[in-house]
């Protein structure tokens, strides 16, 4: 690696080493708020969502450009963080998703540095919090309400995304389905409703809903939890739904597949009911967008093809 690149590098193994579960990135969130300083940006701060923020001045104050990614990290807290090298790759939870897309917030700050190159406007740099799992883009969405629409844009820096360029958002919409019954003891009250069984027997009707192909759509059933014994009838028990398309029209159509298929599994003795846990709108911009052109004229500056891809991130 080049002097430049081992520097970014090692700086996002650092930035890796920090634990940052999403909910619980304020340690890095100090230690990234620590290097704003040193690079001796402006108005820097952490907001009230956690987020941290620091401005590089430009000739114009009225239309920032503002480049962000997210600290957060989907490993829990107690995770081995250790590192492993190998002569091409390097390995550890979060290293790529996404402490190498914070720690190029600040190769972008040392190359515009290094080249001299004069901004325009402002630039915003912004290490966000709650991007991934059940954060629903919180961070995201409170910078987006402090700066509006009057930007010159914002740009979203993803570590495992080096040559590809997103243009298109997954829409996504997320439920916590829970289920629950009067319960019982497994012999004597034999016949009795079980929450398990119960969203078992949805979980199955859910995955044989038809989904298709174009626009893609996906759905999943991340994670079941309930129950209190072996040979007790649970009376609650609960599961995670991840919902997602291409197409906002099609993500809505399976939403009321779902929420129809839910409704119907209530009966006496049962209830069942979703709550919404995430929500991200699905989007595009043009592949012929400036801003889209521009991405892939700087990927072919270093000599990559760039691949024009869809994705859920910050973008959304």
């Amino acid at each position: 690696m080049n002097d430049f690149v081992n520097r970014v590098v090692e700086l996002a193994i650092q930035i890796q080493q920090i634990p940052a579960p999403t909910f619980r990135e304020e340690k890095r969130a100090e230690f990234i708020r620590e290097l704003f300083v040193k690079e001796q940006l402006h108005d820097i701060c952490i907001d009230e969502t956690g987020n941290v923020l620091a401005r590089l001045p430009g000739e114009d104050r009225s239309k920032p450009l503002i480049v962000s990614a997210h600290m957060d990290t989907v490993f829990p807290f107690e995770t081995d963080l250790s590192v492993k090298r190998g002569p091409e790759l390097i390995h550890g939870p979060g290293l790529g998703d996404n402490s190498l897309g914070v720690a190029a917030l600040f190769g972008l700050i040392w190359s515009l540095r290094e080249r001299q190159i004069p901004l325009r406007g402002d630039v915003w740099f912004v290490a966000n919090v709650c991007e991934e799992g059940l954060g629903d883009l919180r961070g995201m969405k409170t910078v987006v309400d402090r700066f509006g629409a009057d930007v010159h844009a914002y740009l979203v820096l993803e570590g495992l995304a080096l040559g590809h360029v997103y243009h298109r958002a997954v829409g996504v919409k997320r439920y916590r389905v829970k289920a629950r019954t009067g319960g019982g003891h497994s012999w004597s009250d034999y016949g009795q409703p079980s929450a398990v069984h119960e969203l078992a027997k949805l979980v199955v009707g859910l995955t044989s809903l038809s989904l298709p192909a174009h626009p893609r759509t996906t759905m999943n059933v991340g994670k079941i939890s309930g129950g209190t014994s072996v040979n007790v009838i649970a009376s609650e028990a609960s599961f995670d739904l991840d919902l997602r398309s291409e197409g906002q029209e099609v993500l809505a159509e399976l939403v009321y597949a779902v929420e129809k298929l839910i409704r119907h599994a209530n009966k006496p003795g049962i209830s069942i009911e979703a709550e919404v846990i995430g929500q991200r709108p699905a989007g595009e911009i043009s592949a012929s967008h400036p801003l889209v052109l521009l991405g892939k004229e700087c990927l072919r500056e270093q000599g990559l093809e760039a691949g024009l891809i869809s994705g859920s991130t910050d973008a959304n």
